[in-house]
């Protein structure tokens, strides 16, 4: 089985490199600009790579993978070309947005490259207000502040390529509304730390519905986050998924993120509960990053999810990162668990990621 995939992962590469079309030379031609772009600005450590006197910033990320799955074809994907414009002049208004082309490039069971699954998705585009060094209000769409993942979950950012279940599958991915945020510096025990806070409520319902996606309404909620040597966050939120008879939800997370001795430990937790009290689905993941030597990571991850009369189940996910720059990462991963999740099957699964 492993050498069938093997001989499947080498074809796919050897198809790649022979393919010449107008379609995979933009896409491609778009990943070049980026690396070459990152080889460029390698000893920047922040996303904005173009700044103008204006106080526009223009960056961007991309990924591709390919995964073997233990059932099902290998596939290749470009999975994003996604491009951030700021501005911010040091006033009081600021602005940013992300537009994403999604899958603009894949390996299709038919065992050519196409784009049919290729679609452009606003995931972001918000004004944020400064009211006072404390207070600010933003208006717009933007990610949900619901645990740390969603909120970082851009390929360069992350550890690994596949996401934690509980983190997709629970509560709206972005909203459309207002949101009032806004940190304060404290001092417990003689240590210097910081509250951090955000109120958030649904002003507009999402008008587009990718295949699958679960859509919400009616959504609103709360999270708190003290910056300590733990960095615990707890996550509050009201909403109704957009289906025929669907309870209203009531939700609570916690997550956390710490360093020991070099080691990056990190977990979120998310359990729901209908509003006659019912179980409404739950989930948690704990990971762990362990350095190996120049700049190679070992990474781990224990998953459990479930959600009510759906699907339940655990995953577990076992591999190496290797940091190349501050800004490109390299992943290699084993995913393996309950066989219920097709959309992230059980199988090998590697990627490169990059900021530009």
């Amino acid at each position: 089985m492993i050498q069938q995939k093997t001989r499947t992962v080498c074809a796919c590469l050897r198809c790649l490199s022979k393919l010449a079309g107008k379609q995979v030379a933009f896409a491609f031609s778009v990943a070049l600009l980026a690396m070459v772009c990152k080889v460029a600005h390698a000893d920047e450590t922040a996303i904005e790579t173009i700044a103008e006197p204006s106080g526009f910033k223009l960056g961007g990320y991309s990924s591709a993978s390919i995964t073997a799955p233990r059932k099902g074809n290998t596939e290749f994907n470009l999975n994003e070309i996604s491009l951030l414009l700021s501005w911010d002049n040091n006033a009081r208004l600021k602005f940013f947005g992300e537009l994403e082309l999604e899958r603009p490039l894949s390996w299709n069971e038919n065992k050519q490259f196409g784009s049919k699954n290729s679609y452009f998705d606003l995931e972001r585009l918000y004004l944020d207000y400064n009211v006072s060094e404390k207070i600010n209000i933003r208006g717009g769409r933007f990610l949900t502040p619901a645990g740390r993942w969603n909120l970082l979950h851009a390929p360069p950012l992350v550890w690994t390529g596949s996401r934690p279940l509980v983190t997709n599958y629970l509560f709206p991915a972005a909203i459309n509304g207002v949101m009032m945020h806004g940190s304060t510096p404290l001092k417990i025990n003689g240590a210097d730390q910081s509250f951090e806070y955000s109120f958030f409520a649904e002003t507009l319902k999402d008008q587009d519905k990718e295949d699958n996606e679960i859509s919400y309404k009616n959504v609103a909620g709360a999270h708190f986050k003290l910056n300590n040597q733990f960095n615990l966050g707890l996550s509050l939120a009201t909403f109704t998924e957009d289906r025929p008879g669907s309870p209203d939800y009531r939700m609570i997370g916690l997550d956390f993120i710490t360093h020991i001795k070099g080691w990056e430990l990190s977990g979120e937790g998310f359990q729901r509960f209908t509003n006659g009290g019912n179980d409404g689905g739950s989930g948690a993941y704990l990971q762990s990053a362990a350095p190996l030597g120049n700049n190679w990571y070992w990474l781990t991850r224990l998953e459990t999810f479930q959600k009510p009369d759906v699907v339940s189940g655990e995953r577990w996910v076992l591999g190496v990162t290797k940091r190349v720059t501050p800004k490109q990462l390299l992943k290699m991963e084993f995913i393996g668990g309950s066989d219920d999740f097709t959309d992230t099957p059980r199988g090998f699964m590697g990627s490169f990621a990059v900021l530009f």
